[in-house]
């Protein structure tokens, strides 16, 4: 029987300890001061006291260093087996969110036979017992981490199981097609005769389509997980870093009325329409003698290279917008945002889209064209597959797809049914492994090892 804390350290409203094992309902007959047993799945209030009245074993009572009759106000919640998050019995105790308190609690249940749980340790369980597949294992730990809306929607929709019927669905054809071309291996002369190589290529070309179009999927899934990156360039003092700061809402980047300023990359995190957006302050793509302002710009360089969009800012109450630099990025998409439209305007550009880093005035009109320039609405559609372990596994399995039709198409028969057979099974395997149906103790814990104690 495991304990933990369930939520977030600090102080809260409301704080949750979980236990779970087969000791669960002793804990609770011990520790609260609820009559009787608790009913299931029903929220019942009533108080916990730190100290266990008996056993049950003839030892003495649990104690804890907090000991008195009644400690705190709690929600007790009873999940049996196997209907609970972990397939065990789980007890959640919603008590005040006081880090004092809930410690207090985890060491009563502590003295009452439990141990403190490994991060990961109550998923975990739900995988083990079968309640969850280790693809909705992992979008757990992705939910907890999305920083975005589209990346908990897209972990939520993982979770629900959108990529688990996706990959068993591919997984029953591959093991039927498998099993055919055994049988007429094994048992060559009852009956059972090798697939035709046209009809076993348009087999493997259907399961190649699916593949296909997971990873087709998995390029926008990547987007959502890891996000996009849009980097800031302009000539000095057109109010780059002024505008960085505007976007991310904080004096995250320094701000003066001497040219220069910035030198080194500032970068940022921001939420764009439910996309995660790195923001990246560059110190421009000027020609300079500077050997510190030469390493800035060749960052700079480096920045926009990998960037998804560029933002050039140009001064639009100076005579001379910055025309060499647009140039230099016409390769590259790109926005021309013209700054500082509350001083007077020496010139207007139609395309540009203006703005007022100082007031405010334009960035509302400035998102909606970043929106639409990174095509964002197309993320919209919920892909099946975000998580980099599973897309590399799926391409594993086209691959060995892709072997297995050329086999079966050599000319003249060259590649024997025992070939073909070899690599539809890496195929299975790998989707084996996405699943966890296959998955080695190392795996396991690598993957358990991102969540949180309590989780």
């Amino acid at each position: 029987t495991i304990v933990a804390i369930a939520t977030p350290s600090g102080r809260g409203g409301i704080g949750v300890v979980r236990v779970s094992g087969s000791e669960a309902a002793s804990i609770a007959r011990r520790l609260l001061t609820h009559r009787g047993a608790l009913e299931p799945r029903y929220a019942t209030r009533t108080k916990i006291r730190l100290t266990a009245p008996d056993r049950g074993d003839g030892g003495p009572p649990a104690r804890s260093a907090f000991a008195t009759d009644a400690f705190d106000h709690v929600v007790a919640t009873y999940f049996p087996a196997p209907a609970s998050y972990t397939g065990d019995d789980v007890l959640e105790l919603s008590a005040h969110g006081s880090p004092v308190v809930l410690h207090a609690i985890v060491m009563a249940a502590v003295a009452c036979g439990a141990r403190l749980a490994e991060p990961g340790e109550f998923t975990l369980r739900a995988f083990l017992n079968g309640r969850i597949d280790l693809m909705q294992a992992e979008a757990v730990a992705d939910l907890i981490d999305a920083a975005t809306p589209l990346q908990a929607r897209a972990a939520f929709d993982q979770l629900d199981g959108t990529l688990t019927r996706a990959i068993a669905a591919i997984d029953a054809t591959l093991f039927d097609l498998i099993a055919r071309l055994e049988a007429s291996v094994d048992f060559p002369g009852e009956g059972y005769h090798f697939v035709e190589p046209a009809a076993l290529a348009h087999a493997i070309d259907e399961l190649r389509a699916r593949t296909e179009a997971l990873l087709t999927d998995a390029r926008r899934g990547r987007l959502i997980r890891e996000g996009l990156q849009i980097a800031i360039v302009g000539e000095p003092n057109v109010g780059k870093s002024s505008l960085f700061n505007a976007l991310v809402g904080s004096s995250r980047a320094i701000v003066t009325d001497v040219p220069g300023t910035t030198r080194d990359l500032i970068t940022e995190v921001v939420d764009v329409d439910g996309l995660r957006v790195t923001l990246v302050d560059t110190a421009g793509l000027r020609d300079t003698q500077d050997p510190v302002e030469i390493e800035g710009v060749e960052r700079s360089r480096q920045a926009v290279a990998v960037s998804d969009l560029i933002l050039v800012i140009v001064d639009r109450s100076q005579a001379r917008p910055a025309r060499d630099e647009i140039r230099q990025l016409s390769g590259y998409k790109r926005l021309i945002v013209s700054n500082k439209t509350d001083l007077p305007a020496a010139w207007d550009d139609p395309d540009a889209v203006g703005v007022s880093a100082r007031t405010g005035a334009g960035l509302e009109e400035l998102r909606r064209r970043i929106v639409e320039a990174l095509d964002v609405d197309l993320l919209r559609d919920r892909p099946a597959i975000t998580n980099i372990r599973h897309i590399t596994l799926v391409e594993r399995a086209h691959q060995a797809l892709g072997r297995a039709r050329a086999a079966a198409l050599a000319e003249g028969g060259a590649m024997s049914e025992e070939f073909i057979l070899a690599d539809l099974s890496v195929a299975r395997e790998a989707l084996e492994e996405i699943s966890g149906r296959r998955a080695p103790e190392d795996l396991l814990a690598h993957i358990f090892s991102r969540f949180c104690i309590g989780k």
